[in-house]
């Protein structure tokens, strides 16, 4: 039996309500035998750090890659600096790890969920893969004569050859993926601003270089500005999109939106092959941390993304599908704590909807 080492990672606000949640999950679907896990437990968070003036040092990023995966809450105190944990922990472990993809789907379960007048599960079912370690994220730049009338704040985005074409070539091989996983065409589409941001000219031919060695995938380009509106008109003119780090980061806002809300979206942060981690995309909501009212299934459908990572197909889908039928049956209403079911109500819903595929 194949035994994983999880790190956990429980984070600030809601995060330690939503992880208990996905361990709970995740120990659900362990109890067939078919594998194991050992999990390693890590204070680092906003809380952790008022109490000890501590971010994360390089040892134990060094430990993190010795793991099979990382499950993240979330990351985010009031009472601290805005992006010094966070830059501490979530880019600690991206540009530590090497995450270069990061993997966000957005696929409605119930139509009911979905803002837009007559779109269902048929037309929503795309998933985003935003470059993950570069672009404006990188850090480079910062304030001069910050406070007075001649402060000047600079921001460097960095693209480069290796980064930007081994985000496009995941693209296309996940397109490949889904057109023979769907029996139907794949599809990819990239988006950029070239027109307006030369620099991200790398990205339109590279997207055009590396698609001569994919005749089988259909290709099209959009600028982000064009694909936000028709993200929005018509989501089921997309299959796979790959875009950069910061409009991956906006879009992927926006697409949560029309799969039912944040509370229900879940991200992998991938380098294919070795240690990655994965999280619910919310943030930690401070002001509802503690009160047991957390939706728990962007952290749930996070462990669904862990499994399949690893390798625990079946497993993985067990724990999707208890998350779609009991949304769309109406059983959960909605994916915020509009439901009326608590955190632990919510986990234990889902649960219980594995237990029955198991025994049916």
């Amino acid at each position: 039996m194949k035994t994983y080492n999880i790190g956990v990672i429980s984070g600030d606000g809601i995060g330690p309500d939503v992880v208990a949640e996905g361990l709970k999950v995740l120990q659900a679907v362990m109890k067939d035998g078919s594998f194991d896990c050992n999990f390693i437990e890590y204070p680092y968070s906003g809380a952790y750090y008022l109490k000890t003036k501590e971010l994360v040092p390089d040892k134990v990023i060094d430990e993190w890659r010795t793991l099979d995966a990382v499950f993240l809450g979330a990351i985010g105190h009031p009472n601290v600096e805005v992006g010094l944990v966070e830059r501490s922990v979530i880019l600690g472990l991206r540009f530590g790890l090497d995450l270069y993809i990061n993997l966000r789907p957005i696929k409605l379960y119930a139509e009911a969920l979905c803002p837009i007048k007559g779109k269902g599960p048929a037309d929503i079912d795309f998933t985003v893969i935003r470059e993950n370690t570069e672009g404006e994220y990188t850090q480079i730049g910062g304030i001069l004569k910050k406070g007075t009338a001649d402060e000047v704040a600079t921001s460097t985005s960095i693209y480069t050859r290796i980064g930007v074409e081994r985000a496009i070539r995941y693209g296309f091989e996940l397109a490949r993926s889904r057109a023979s996983e769907h029996n139907r065409p794949g599809h990819l589409t990239m988006v950029d601003k070239a027109n307006a941001i030369r620099p991200q000219e790398i990205w339109t031919r590279t997207f055009a270089e590396v698609g001569r060695e994919y005749p089988d995938i259909k290709q099209d380009h959009a600028y982000v500005d064009a694909f936000t509106m028709l993200m929005i008109q018509q989501p089921e003119r997309y299959d796979v999109v790959v875009t950069t780090n910061l409009y991956g980061d906006i879009i992927t806002d926006l697409g949560s939106i029309l799969q039912g809300g944040i509370g229900l979206a879940a991200s992998a942060n991938l380098h294919p092959g070795k240690t990655s981690m994965f999280e619910p995309i919310h943030g930690s909501a401070p002001d509802i941390a503690g009160q047991n009212v957390a939706c728990p299934l962007g952290a749930i459908m996070a462990v669904s993304m862990m499994l399949d990572y690893l390798g625990e197909i079946f497993s993985a889908k067990r724990i999707e599908d208890s998350v779609a039928h009991l949304l769309s049956s109406g059983q959960i209403k909605s994916a915020d704590a509009r439901s009326g079911i608590s955190a632990t109500q919510m986990g234990d819903m889902v649960v219980e909807q594995i237990q029955k595929y198991a025994g049916g």
